[in-house]
């Protein structure tokens, strides 16, 4: 093994609670056992419920979830299912899917994720693949999607329909009607399920995250109970969050961002908001008025380009303002990630502009946020530096489904734009000779299910996971992603090319922009695919004369091509000579998840992209 092992961060510069990492809980069950006997009056969860009249939120005690908990978990036990046994959950973000995610830990089995997205073909292999017994589902459509797959999938006994009546049959239940079997199981064995709980043990298998691989099958990531307690135990222990912090979840948690983020209201105690419909976040944020919520970056940079394209619609003094705020928020933000406070003339001038505009954009998302997380993807600088300017700081983390998600993480107190900052405490870190980023800790995967092979091409003799990212460590040990090892690639004049550092510079540039698909791998230069945010480009377009016209004429417009050409000659200002993109197309449709393009974490396809444009990229470099 080459490379160094780094201790990143120093106790000096972040004292850590040791005492709550080494008394962490058994399993996630054990977690939510204690959180309902700790704070059983507390608020868990808010949910909308939805009607012709509109939404209403309805709070649910710890007290209240456990009740629902446990009766569901004694559902599954009455149906047979077995410790470390695999249950499915095949749905989008909702209260629900905490719910039956919760029911499965308790009875000590294991939760499979499945996207709601994702095809039969696929849903056919992870269930066969986990050999998962029983499934909850969204709805009819997902109901339909399991009946037509039925007879692939052998092992599974039955299917719990989470909204919706079934037609009467054998083979699938509602969610009610879950309830009322583990009421009637619990009546006569009022025990069950803490006699469940209390044999689970810390290394017993919790979920089987299965990755939304750009080629072949997706791989099954086996997470350990020790694995989710760790991460909740480290991100309590590193003092970001408390008790009464409101957490807005609107994450796919079937990835493994918004799961993690699902099990820290289980060792803190905070409430949790939950709603997975996107539309609806802006909407949501001024009634929940969370203090945080995490996301995937391109939602902070559709919100930056949002505001900014209004204010800039808005002209006038409104405009004036807002570019000074931004001006000056950044100055002020640049001196509070070195540990400065802003004084003198400064001062005064960011407080009444964060008086006269800083406040009403914090009143759009709620007016309570006290941070955002932001992962699976590289974030923007300048959009991350406009947030904190205007006081909302985005603390930017990195970690992969094999690591149970966080494994680095910007603190409140410590942290670099740029950087996805310093390791959980217990998590090591090795940068190998070829700058590939090593991990080690109690986070990290027992393995792939049923794939000796690639878990043996990811996790060495030694233990060090393989991120296939690359990284380097500044002068205070920041962690910097530079880009997916995979993605790098050369020239035909034998040049190294990053695309994703160039992708993200450009979207912080260009606020019409959706994706910028970089591609250039043995050719003589570099060029690219974009695409525009069809909400974006509709305000454009009704500034510049083409109000009603449809995306596609919009983007195909001389004008609009004008437009993002010049957006395209700011990025290749700041670039090497031959990173500046010579060529690019602008798509005549925005990449989606629907189509296969983007995974449901909303991280671009590379391959499967470049393989679907294969013909307009190829006409880049022809003659």
């Amino acid at each position: 093994m080459t490379g160094s092992i780094q201790q990143i961060h120093s106790p000096a510069d972040e004292p850590v609670d040791q005492a709550i990492l080494e008394g962490r809980a058994a399993s996630v069950a054990h977690l939510f056992r204690d959180r309902v006997s700790a704070s059983p009056d507390r608020t868990a969860f808010m949910h909308a419920v939805v009607s012709e009249s509109g939404d209403e939120w309805v709070n649910v005690s710890w007290r209240e979830l456990d009740e629902v908990v446990r009766e569901l978990g004694a559902g599954l036990v009455a149906l047979g299912v077995e410790p470390e046994d695999r249950v499915a959950i095949a749905s989008g973000t909702r209260y629900e899917w905490a719910v039956a995610d919760l029911a499965i830990m308790v009875a000590g089995a294991a939760t499979t994720t499945i996207y709601p997205t994702t095809m039969a073909d696929d849903v056919a292999f992870i269930l066969s693949d986990s050999a998962a017994k029983v499934v909850f589902a969204e709805n009819a459509e997902q109901l339909a999607k399991l009946r037509s797959i039925r007879a692939q999938t052998p092992a599974v006994t039955r299917v719990v329909l989470l909204e919706g009546n079934p037609d009467p049959d054998d083979w699938t239940l509602t969610l009610d009607e879950l309830r009322a079997l583990g009421r009637e199981y619990l009546a006569g064995d009022p025990q069950a399920i803490d006699v469940r709980i209390d044999h689970i043990r810390a290394d017993q298998l919790a979920t089987i995250i299965y990755t939304s691989g750009t080629t072949g099958r997706p791989k099954g990531v086996r997470l350990a109970h020790s694995c989710w307690t760790y991460e909740s135990a480290a991100v309590e222990a590193i003092d970001i969050l408390t008790e009464d912090d409101i957490q807005y979840l609107w994450l796919p948690l079937a990835h493994v961002f918004g799961k993690v983020l699902l099990t820290l209201p289980l060792q803190m105690g905070f409430a949790t908001a939950i709603d997975g419909r996107i539309d609806k976040i802006v909407d949501n944020l001024a009634v929940v008025r969370p203090t945080f919520m995490g996301a995937a970056p391109r939602i902070f940079e559709k919100a930056y380009a949002r505001v900014s394209m209004m204010m800039e619609a808005e002209g006038g003094l409104k405009h004036t303002l807002f570019t000074a705020a931004s001006a000056t928020g950044r100055e002020v933000s640049e001196m509070r990630e070195r540990g400065e406070s802003p004084s003198g003339l400064l001062a005064v001038k960011h407080a009444v502009l964060d008086k006269l505009v800083g406040s009403k954009i914090r009143e759009r998302f709620g007016g309570n946020i006290r941070f955002f997380i932001s992962g699976s993807a590289a974030l923007n600088q300048d959009v991350a530096r406009w947030f904190d300017g205007m006081g909302m700081l985005i603390a930017e983390g990195y970690g992969m489904t094999e690591t149970s998600a966080a494994s680095f993480v910007n603190r409140l107190k410590a942290y670099r734009y740029g950087s996805v900052g310093w390791p959980l405490p217990g998590t090591e870190v090795r940068i190998a000779d070829d700058g590939e980023v090593l991990l080690r800790g109690p986070g990290n995967m027992e393995g792939y299910h049923n794939n000796p092979e690639a878990t043996a091409e990811t996790i060495d003799d030694e233990g060090w996971l393989h991120t296939g990212d690359i990284g380097e460590v500044d002068d205070r040990g920041f962690l910097r992603i530079t880009d997916r090892k995979k993605d790098l690639f050369k020239t035909s004049g034998g040049k190294y090319v990053a695309p994703s550092i160039i992708e993200s510079k450009f979207k912080g540039l260009c606020p019409y922009a959706s994706q910028l698909v970089v591609h250039g791998a043995d050719r003589n230069f570099v060029s690219a695919l974009i695409t525009l945010d069809p909400d974006a480009i509709a305000g454009w377009a009704a500034q510049n004369g083409m109000e009603g016209k449809s995306y596609t004429e919009i983007v195909t417009s001389d004008a609009c091509r004008q437009m993002v050409q010049g957006y395209v000659d700011q990025l290749n200002a700041g670039l090497n000579r031959w990173e500046t993109i010579k060529k690019f197309t602008i798509l005549e449709h925005d990449l989606t998840v629907e189509q296969g393009e983007l995974t449901p974490s909303l991280k671009l396809k590379r391959k499967v992209v470049a393989d679907k444009y294969r013909d307009v990229l190829d006409a880049h470099y022809s003659g």
